[in-house]
């Protein structure tokens, strides 16, 4: 089995130029589901960082129907998660930040599961998965993009194993991943790995100052954002991981880390680096 890093030539070609005559409508749409009572933030996290990266427009499927506007990024559209079946592609749906595991969430994620347009499932919504399987014959079901990105504890529920098991070879578990559920598996942690098969793609990027809260939303944001404008699902993962972890990388350079660090400030150097690079 072959482990190839993610080098920026690797994906970098791949990021559409934006024509001077364009709209909104010509980058995409990204929904954000998820946010529960008590866990707005996470879906919040996710819809901000879609937007930093570029896509045309970006809702935020909010459980908690309290939440009307995002005062830091009113640019987002909040709305019910089941609005958000009804979004035309190009674009790319994300369930899971703070969805919760109760019965509307089991509901919303077998809708999602059915829709034509990208979808990253992330979170609560893959804990669902390790707690229903029957959701996984669903999953391969899927005709357009898939993408599963577990951190350590949620690979092992996935796997019926102990997050030991997972660290011990990360790149044995995410193959079995892969094995398991057919689609773009992104195992999460330090050297993050993408897997679509025989080919392990390991992430060169981030540091300890990342194991904080919100991490894994943006990182989810920030794919979805790069899918919505027309990056092939498996390239928007490849250059998902490897400027999120180099945002880290960078705020711990100007003295924003290795203690402190947020997401928050990772998305906004993200969208620094992203701008750095030439295109098309």
């Amino acid at each position: 089995m072959t482990t190839i890093p993610i080098t920026p030539p690797s994906w970098q070609m791949l990021l559409p130029p934006r024509p001077e005559q364009s709209h909104k409508g010509d980058f995409g749409v990204v929904g954000i589901i998820g946010g529960a009572a008590g866990m707005v933030g996470a879906p919040l996290l996710a819809a901000r960082a879609a937007l930093a990266m570029g896509a045309g427009r970006v809702y935020g499927g909010l459980l908690d129907a309290r939440v009307a506007i995002d005062p830091t990024a009113p640019e987002l559209m909040l709305t019910s998660p089941e609005h958000l079946f009804r979004l035309q592609a190009p674009g790319c749906l994300v369930i899971g930040p703070g969805l919760g595991q109760d019965a509307r969430a089991l509901n919303l994620l077998r809708t999602a599961l059915k829709s034509p347009l990208s979808l990253l499932i992330d979170a609560d919504a893959l804990n669902l998965i390790a707690a229903h399987p029957v959701l996984l014959r669903h999953i391969t079901q899927r005709s357009a993009p898939t993408l599963l990105t577990p951190h350590p504890g949620e690979a092992a529920r996935l796997l019926a194993c102990s997050i030991a098991d997972i660290q011990q070879d990360r790149a044995a578990a995410v193959r079995q991943l892969h094995a398991k559920i057919p689609v773009i598996c992104i195992l999460k942690g330090a050297g993050t790995l993408i897997c679509t098969g025989d080919t392990v793609w390991q992430n060169p990027t981030g540091n300890p100052a990342m194991a904080v809260p919100g991490m894994g939303d943006s990182l989810a944001g920030m794919i979805a954002a790069l899918i919505a404008q027309g990056v092939p699902a498996l390239a928007a993962a490849q250059a998902g991981v490897y400027l999120h972890g180099q945002a880290g990388d960078t705020c711990v350079q100007n003295g924003l880390g290795p203690r402190g660090l947020t997401a928050s400030e990772v998305i906004a150097c993200a969208r620094s680096l992203l701008n750095e690079v030439k295109l098309g």
